[in-house]
């Protein structure tokens, strides 16, 4: 019976990976940036309007190009034409802007004229031309750098969809720029860094999948030194990564930025049940027990304690659905689903192998002078003499760790924190510093008043306030506005003197201005992409340094306060939206989701806790042991100046799910050895003595298996493998100390004394 149950278990595992695995094929790399936009905030469906009116604000890409000392060099300069003439030309490119391509209008008597910004083809006046340029603000730090050594070609693109799209613009771009021979060269924009962004999760995904199958192979040989040791629980892990990738697919979901860490989760999450079981089933061995009976006691006495540490997981996991940010909540619907997947593989496939497999050769040496017994052993007396000096140092620890939350900083970048001589994070630094910045900024102007428009005089001087009290609070860089149109207006009026690039100042030049601005705006159809509904509503585009978000949100809410303060709002109303604004947003839900997120696992593992002791005490007994370490971790990250964002947010949700498993398999085979009428400090050690090694094990392993995330170039998979494992060490610890003290002080016995072996 149990052998034809062991065939068609593994059947059935056959078929659903041969079924799973066929999907995997269709798996797909993507990094979608505006995917991280809050779900639930009002801003979004504002920035929605704003994209109908106007267009995307980051379907753009900068093209920073270097000549030192100075741009103003005609070979150089000839070279920028021919980039620019054959940038136009290439698919999916809209529009490009750079300073050979550049005209200034100038209106006289005579008509309407364009002047180049520099001439080109007159080296003798370049002297000239870089006197004139310098003196208009429009020009410098959009086109040219301060110190001229470089300048800036700006292309606007389609919208791009999907990931072919964007690396054939950039790899023609890259082309171009190539066959010129520049001295040097920088590109910025979404097109370009998502395209890198999906390389190195694809490398990174190659470097976690092999460094986890050796890691893995590791640890089963130390733990187990058998062949069949190591390929039995190697095959069930790797049939559990299969089952949640091939699901993955199946379901249409593509591996991004998070989820390049979930076959390296699973890896650890399902050696976790199979170390748990070989420990067991081993041991049963050893004590003199058939195959059988060895498999029968192991489901017994393990199988209630896995399961109920997967589901713990999978909670953890899954509390990150409180999450506002759609990849996040996505990570954890997968990842606990894959939990669940490996416990499923871990209970049918391995106890089928090991029935269907010969016995594996097993020591029979008394247990009782082994080395693990001895250690264990040891430890828990010392454990129960000291555990007035155990609560004093967690005490200790948890006073130490609220200094060190209150320090924690909550911060993100556009680029998520690469290191500084990764050629991506150069790129967009080059462009920080020398142009302002890369990271798109909107504000938007909605005429209140009927009758009003943006060109209206009172509003055009208003948002002239605005936009210069934005550049003190932001820092110089090229902006596009209704102001920036008629101050334009104005310069080509008075004969493109670059004094005169300013608003109008009395009534006879406003006037003169309005006789010229409607044919200004019909000639250029770019400005199209500044006003909407009938110039009622304006547009302040511009860009702005990678500042991080904590800045950024601060300079935001100064400048809120600006215009609540400053501006008429019965006649304007002037609203911050933009692709930036909403990533930088997402840090104002971070704190609140991660607190909802605990909440939500502290609850599920209390109730657990709570069915299976039907005690509170032993509730608080489960929770303290496992909250403690977060608190740690939590102080680390303060006192170490590790800043909270997207990536380390997830940490303690992930971290709480997983360590939390050690106390459910304490507290399980407690029950089991006080349900055969042991006393509570016999029981206790039975059970300290069973479970330490298991414990220990697997402790070491989902250790190790994230530390395997120290080796990604990502700021955050570093920092979140770091702390996953610091946790897991924590918690391990606490779990051979604490909670033992814990359960002795909470159920000793009466007339006993409390700390005693």
């Amino acid at each position: 019976m149990l052998k034809k149950l062991s065939f068609l278990s593994i059947v059935f595992v056959v078929i659903i990976s041969l079924i799973l695995g066929y999907f995997i094929r269709n798996l797909q790399f993507n990094y979608v940036f505006e995917s991280f936009f809050p779900t639930d905030d009002p801003d979004l469906e504002y920035y929605k309007q704003f994209e109908e009116l106007f267009e995307t604000d980051n379907n753009y890409l900068l093209i920073g190009l270097v000549n030192k000392p100075s741009v103003f060099d005609s070979a150089f300069l000839y070279k920028v034409t021919q980039l620019t003439q054959s940038i136009s030309k290439t698919d999916h490119v809209k529009s490009v802007a750079s300073l050979t391509s550049m005209e200034k209008p100038v209106i006289s008597p005579a008509g309407y004229f364009e002047i180049p910004v520099i001439h080109v083809d007159a080296p003798e006046r370049y002297a000239s031309d870089s006197t004139r340029i310098y003196r208009d603000e429009w020009l410098l730090e959009s086109l040219i750098s301060r110190d001229a050594s470089a300048t800036a070609v700006i292309l606007k693109h389609e919208q791009l969809s999907g990931k072919e799209g964007a690396d054939s613009l950039v790899s023609n771009i890259r082309k171009a720029i190539d066959d010129l021979g520049f001295q040097k060269s920088h590109l910025a924009g979404k097109a370009y860094a998502q395209g890198v962004f999906i390389e190195k999760m694809q490398y990174e995904l190659a470097i976690f999948l092999s460094a986890s199958v050796v890691l893995v192979i590791i640890f089963l040989w130390v733990a187990f030194r058998s062949i069949s040791g190591v390929l039995v629980p190697l095959i069930v892990v790797l049939l559990s990564t299969i089952w949640i990738l091939g699901f993955m697919a199946m379901t249409g979901k593509t591996l991004d930025i998070l989820m390049v860490l979930l076959p390296t989760i699973m890896f650890i999450v399902g050696m976790s049940d199979v170390v748990h079981i070989m420990t067991k089933y081993i041991e049963q061995l050893r004590v003199g027990d058939s195959k059988s009976t060895a498999l029968v006691t192991t489901l017994k006495e393990v199988g209630l304690a896995t399961f109920l540490t997967s589901l713990t997981t999978a909670v953890g996991f899954a509390t990150l659905l409180t999450a506002s940010i759609k990849p996040i909540q996505e990570f954890g619907i997968y990842t606990a689903a894959g939990v669940f997947f490996a416990f499923i593989v871990a209970f049918t496939l391995l106890p089928a192998c090991l029935y269907l497999i010969p016995r594996p050769k097993v020591s029979y040496k008394m247990v009782h002078r082994s080395s693990w017994f001895m250690f264990l052993s040891r430890s828990f007396i010392k454990v129960a003499r000291n555990g007035k000096t155990i609560i004093g140092i967690n005490f200790l620890l948890i006073i130490i760790s609220l200094i060190g939350i209150f320090q924690i900083r909550i911060n993100t970048f556009l680029i998520e924190d690469l290191p500084s001589d990764d050629p991506l994070k150069q790129d967009f630094t080059f462009f920080d510093t020398q142009f302002g910045g890369s990271r798109p900024f909107e504000i938007t102007a909605t005429i209140k008043k009927a009758g009003l428009t943006v060109y209206d005089p009172q509003i055009l001087i208003e948002t002239d306030s605005l936009q210069k009290h934005f550049t003190s609070l932001f820092g110089p860089g090229g902006i596009l506005s209704p102001v920036t149109v008629v101050k334009g207006l104005n310069q080509a009026i008075n004969g493109g003197a670059a004094e005169a690039y300013r608003l109008p100042s009395t009534e006879k030049e406003w006037k003169r201005m309005n006789k010229y601005l409607p044919r200004i705006l019909k000639r250029h159809e770019s400005s199209g992409n500044i006003t909407a509904k009938e110039n009622t509503i304006g547009r302040i585009s511009t860009r702005i340094g990678d500042i991080g978000s904590a800045i950024s949100l601060e300079k935001t809410k100064e400048l809120q306060l600006y215009i609540r303060e400053h501006t008429d709002t019965s006649r304007v109303a002037y609203k911050i939206t933009g692709t930036s604004n909403l990533i930088d947003k997402n840090n104002e839900y971070l704190a609140r989701n991660m607190f909802e997120g605990l909440g939500i696992a502290f609850f599920v593992v209390a109730i657990i806790a709570g069915l299976l002791f039907k005690s509170l005490r032993m509730v608080i007994i489960t929770l303290v042991p496992n909250v403690i370490p977060l608190l740690v971790i939590a102080g680390i990250m303060g006192i170490s100046g590790i800043t909270l964002k997207l990536s380390t947010s997830i940490v303690f949700s992930i971290a709480f799910g997983i360590a939390v498993d050690d106390t459910i398999h304490f507290i399980s085979k407690l029950k089991i050895e006080l349900s055969k009428g042991k006393p509570l400090l016999y029981a206790l050690k039975r059970t300290y003595l069973s479970t330490g090694k298991a414990i220990i094990v697997t402790s070491i392993i989902l250790s190790g298996g994230f530390l395997i995330l120290l080796l990604s170039s990502f700021g955050g998979t570093f920092y979140t493998g770091l702390l996953v494992s610091l946790t897991l060490v924590f918690a391990l610890i606490i779990d051979l100390t604490l909670l033992p003290v814990m359960i002795l002080l909470f159920f000793k016995s009466k007339g006993e004394p409390r700390f005693t072996a």
